[in-house]
């Protein structure tokens, strides 16, 4: 059951108060609102708040064609000291490429919508199904660009999280992976149309507030008239410079303290707003917690200016990580990290989780997927050069280890009778699986061991130069990785991305004495259904006394056969010795 309350209109935004009123069946919510009575303001009826349409659910084909393009957001939130709902003013700049009227639709769910105006005029409009309609007037020309302002309220059913935190206190965090963004204000709710965003949030004196891009309005006191009256609030704006998909458009509002975490990126950090060009790199974490943040979150520059030679420049104005609610041990929300609330304010270390969210600044972020069974491109990558911070620093034994553990995760899920490129899925959060991450990564590593560390990394900044900013589908990542290497890589990604499955491989050796030869037979013994693999592999022949030798095959086929010359018999015969390669070996006699 929703509590609705009466708005009334005065200055930017629509203004609530606390009451120690409470009405039956509306108690479960806390204090009911009312609204500050200001005349000769003019009331407003109640607008019903509509059910929410299903979280997660992919788009109907089509639903995002392109034909409007969004380019920027400005929103305006005003957040009561009850926590419990909020008022909103969304206004949306696109580019239409309709000419003359055109529709438009945007996504928004749960909340009511009490008025919608097109370039200052209000304008009759639908709100069913999570999708705001209406028809453009006008006989503009296509490519002109065009302002929608959409006032609305409630309560929030998903995307931003209204709740205590581990400590008792309100906050509100949003968390929009997939399509959830559309829960908290109105947008093309898609990562194939990024916009640039800014969030101007009133919230009560005792919280913070951070968000996406650089801080333009600091936590200043909001004069009454611009929220219908009410007293103690401050205000808050971020906005960026750079366009981001809205599921990485995010605010966090509770009481943190913000800690400094250093400089990195510097002179390589096009977005950042600081004379030197460096990054600005902060810890936001609950009072209790920070000693920890401090800890888990001390190598963050460190990581920063890691990603920033081996793949390309940090695109955004900052880098903050956050303690927050999210549904996610890390989300990895642009220049604005969220993490687990419950891991900080447990101690756990969470370092390789931070190297995966810093990662994912590049991958993901600056070069997103196009659509989401694409998803491998932000979480595969992120992945693996999470654990790459780790071969630097670290060295190359634990970076093994976190790829040996990639791969024991992945083998014992239930996504293997799967492609890792997936649109079959009926909600979008199965994407989040192993599959998209650990699969992801290991893919990567076999991409490494094919065309060797220069030309892989090569290929990888290659990649990132050419579609920063923009979207990218795995194609577009295979079509640079043949660039490097010359020759086509088809055959890889048709059978570690397009179909489902991994090797599973019988291997036999005996020793011909008479022909001073190892005969090895290797067979795949895998689901029929799955490919027949094609594995270029080092096959290691342990030698009497210590040592081995090595050679390096194509094995391919569903039985495979070859004799290698030998002038002794070895012990043992292993197959990719290093672990280059995702297989399972059932027997090896």
């Amino acid at each position: 059951m929703r509590c609705s309350f009466t708005p009334h209109r005065s200055g930017a935004i629509l203004a609530l108060v606390a009451t120690p009123l409470l009405l039956g069946g509306c108690g479960a919510r806390g204090p009911v609102q009312t609204v500050v009575e200001l005349p000769p303001i003019r009331a407003v009826p109640p607008v019903v708040e509509p059910a929410p349409i299903e979280m997660g659910l992919p788009p109907a084909p089509g639903r995002y064609d392109g034909s409007m393009d969004v380019l920027h957001y400005d929103v305006e939130l005003l957040i009561p000291p009850a926590n419990d709902r909020i008022q909103g003013r969304a206004a949306i700049t696109y580019r239409s490429r309709t000419p003359g009227a055109h529709p438009v639709i945007l996504d928004l769910t749960g909340l009511a919508v009490e008025s919608v105006t097109w370039e200052g005029e209000r304008v009759p409009f639908t709100h069913t199904d999570g999708t705001i309609r209406f028809q453009a007037p006008g006989s503009s020309m296509a490519g002109d660009t065009h302002e929608v302002e959409v006032h609305y309220r409630g309560t929030p059913d998903d995307g931003l999280i209204m709740r205590n935190t581990v400590h008792g206190e309100p906050s509100a965090f949003a968390d929009n992976w997939p399509n959830r963004a559309r829960f908290w204000f109105p947008s093309s709710d898609h990562p194939s149309d990024k916009a640039t965003v800014a969030f101007t949030v009133h919230a009560p004196a005792e919280r913070q507030v951070v968000a996406n891009g650089n801080l333009l309005r600091a936590g200043t006191p909001t004069p009454p008239e611009e929220v219908g009256g009410l007293e103690g609030l401050r205000s808050w704006t971020w906005s960026t410079q750079v366009a981001i998909p809205t599921y990485l458009m995010v605010v966090g509002v509770a009481d943190m303290e913000s800690i400094s975490g250093g400089l990195g990126g510097c002179g390589l950090a096009p977005a950042s707003p600081r004379a030197d060009g460096c990054v600005e790199v902060t810890q936001w974490a609950y009072a209790p917690d920070t000693a920890h943040a401090r800890r888990v979150f001390g190598r963050s520059a460190q990581m920063l200016d890691f990603y920033t030679r081996l793949v390309g420049p940090y695109p955004y104005e900052k880098l903050a990580n956050v303690q927050s609610a999210t549904r996610f041990g890390g989300m990895e929300n642009a220049s604005v990290i969220f993490y687990s609330e419950q891991a900080l304010a447990q101690g756990r270390n969470i370092e390789s989780t931070v190297a995966h969210e810093i990662a994912h600044q590049w991958f993901g972020n600056a070069v997103t997927a196009a659509d989401w069974p694409h998803l491998w491109l932000s979480e595969g990558l992120a992945s693996y050069f999470g654990p790459l911070f780790f071969e630097a620093a670290e060295g190359v034994t634990a970076f093994r280890g976190m790829i040996e553990g990639n791969r024991q995760v992945y083998l014992a899920s239930d996504m293997t009778h799967r492609p890792i490129v997936d649109s079959s899925s009926e909600n979008l959060m199965e994407l989040l699986n192993r599959n998209s991450y650990q699969k992801g990564s290991l893919v990567l590593h076999m991409l490494r061991d094919l065309l060797g560390d220069e030309a892989f990394f090569a290929g990888v900044r290659s990649y990132y130069a050419r579609y920063a900013g923009g979207n990218a589908v795995t194609g577009d990542l295979q079509g640079v990785l043949e660039e490097v290497h010359g020759e086509s890589l088809d055959w890889f990604f048709q059978q570690w991305l397009h179909s489902p499955g991994h090797p599973e491989l019988e291997l036999d050796w005996r020793w011909d004495a008479g022909a001073g030869e190892v005969e090895v037979v290797i067979r795949q013994v895998q689901d029929p259904s799955w490919p027949t693999f094609r594995l270029p592999a080092e096959l290691e022949f342990v030698l009497p006394g210590g040592g081995s030798w090595r050679v390096e095959r194509v094995v391919d086929g569903r039985e495979w056969r070859d004799r290698i010359p030998m002038q002794a018999a070895p012990t043992a015969v292993n197959f990719d010795p290093d672990g280059w390669i995702l297989e399972e070996m059932v027997t090896n006699r």
